[in-house]
């Protein structure tokens, strides 16, 4: 009997021994956070740092990110920010004429800013699309436009969700984001004339109007993929057009079949759109699919492609660039390793069709107007799916356009737009506030 209580304590203890080796490697990799925080090692702009691990983090929805020395930076806001807040927690419409998403459906993000005239005409394209409605159309505001909220009220033929950026410029006319008393304007010296900013690097001051792009972008992707229920834990592919893009009959169909095909066809390519890399081209029309740089124009990826993305917020928020796809382009793909490929059709399935600038049409004295009139061309082939799955992909390897080394157009040199372009980074995320 002894003997069996010596036996079974020895036994017992077998467990524990094996789990000293690796209890003693968890207490050295602590012990080492500590001392790099403490030592102050751990540091990136604005005190940022993400702590993803490996390619299953980076498929959850709110990773763990660390925010050192102080609170995220974002505006007091005003009653409109705030209600709109509470907007943005709104279930979506039309669930009553479609109750259920489809479910292998591509959800679809439409961004846009205050051009009324032109959301008419992509919205009326968006009725023709074959298979809209099986999904979901999230459209983002850059603040509040009572327009541009009327049009898209009145939507009525797909589940629709809109989203409002509470911190855009637009919605602080007295205060930053917006224009702040006491700011620096063109090229002044805050020395000499006693003003609060920091040029760019070209001396230039902030514009509201101007930054609101950039800022409502990564704000949009940031809130579509981390801080939505509507998009919470999905794994597919997310559509991103803009107001003035006209979206082709074929669109959704074609896109469907491009990502399905891309693991086997393009394993490397990031993303699937609809058209060209160049807004310009209608296509090579070949019987061959398309490998190229990423463009603009319905882009489309998954989750596993923005958390890669987002583990770059501090290249993106601190690059003079107001564009945020120059920013992209110039900085972001670059640093990833190797070439940012899209997998597309020869022919595209939708077109830009925009003549005013996103910061044009939107102030009194410098008002941009056209008709808007999305007028193309579409052959019977533009409304039909025109993918075959047999086709080879022709591989565009020389990328044009803007590359690493461009060092930015500027208008984005202002401390207060990268701090808050990082706080829009991580304000879904589990945040720990570390003192000292």
């Amino acid at each position: 009997m002894a003997f069996y209580r010596k036996s079974r304590a020895v036994k017992d203890a077998l467990p524990l021994r094996r789990m000293l080796p690796f209890a003693l490697l968890v207490l050295l990799a602590v012990l080492l956070v500590i001392f790099l925080v403490g030592d102050g090692t751990v540091t990136s702009s604005s005190s940022f740092v993400n702590m993803y691990g490996g390619s299953a983090a980076w498929e959850t929805d709110r990773p763990l990110v660390i925010h050192l020395k102080s609170e995220l930076k974002l505006p007091k806001q005003s009653i409109l920010s705030m209600s709109l807040d509470q907007r943005n927690k709104l279930p979506p419409r039309n669930m009553d004429r479609f109750p259920n998403l489809a479910k292998d459906h591509t959800k679809i993000v439409l961004y846009v800013h205050n051009r009324p005239q032109y959301l008419r005409s992509v919205v009326s394209s968006l009725t023709a699309v074959k298979g809209i409605t099986e999904t979901m159309l999230i459209v983002s505001h850059d603040g509040y436009f009572a327009e541009m909220d009327r049009i898209v009220q009145d939507i009525r033929f797909c589940q629709v969700k809109q989203i409002f950026a509470p911190y855009s410029p637009h919605l602080f006319p007295d205060g930053f984001p917006g224009v702040s008393p006491g700011d620096c304007h063109d090229k002044d010296d805050p020395i000499v004339s006693k003003c609060n900013g920091t040029a760019d690097q070209y001396g230039n001051h902030r514009s509201p109007r101007t930054v609101s792009l950039k800022h409502h972008w990564w704000w949009m992707m940031n809130t579509v993929w981390d801080g939505m229920e509507e998009t919470k834990g999905f794994s597919g592919h997310i559509l991103f057009i803009e107001e003035d893009h006209y979206i082709y009959p074929n669109a959704y169909r074609n896109l469907q079949l491009l990502i399905g095909l891309k693991p086997m066809k393009c394993p490397e390519c990031y993303a699937a759109n609809l058209a060209p890399m160049d807004v310009n081209s209608i296509g090579e029309g070949w019987d061959m699919l398309v490998a190229e740089k990423m463009g603009n124009v319905g882009y489309s990826f998954n989750r596993t492609v923005w958390r890669k993305i987002h583990t770059k917020a501090k290249e993106f928020c601190s690059f003079d660039e107001y564009n945020w796809d120059i920013t992209m382009w110039a900085t972001v793909y670059p640093s990833f390793g190797t070439p940012v490929y899209t997998l597309r059709g020869p022919r595209r399935s939708a077109a830009h069709f925009g003549k005013c600038g996103l910061h044009q049409g939107q102030g009194k004295s410098s008002s941009c107007i056209d008709n808007a009139e999305a007028r193309f061309q579409l052959d019977e082939i533009d409304k039909i799916l025109n993918i075959k799955p047999d086709w080879k992909v022709h591989v565009v390897k020389k990328q044009n356009g803007y590359q690493a080394g461009f060092k930015g157009w500027g208008g984005w040199g202002d401390e207060r737009d990268r701090e808050l372009c990082l706080s829009f980074a991580y304000m879904y995320h589990d945040v720990q506030i570390l003192s000292g």
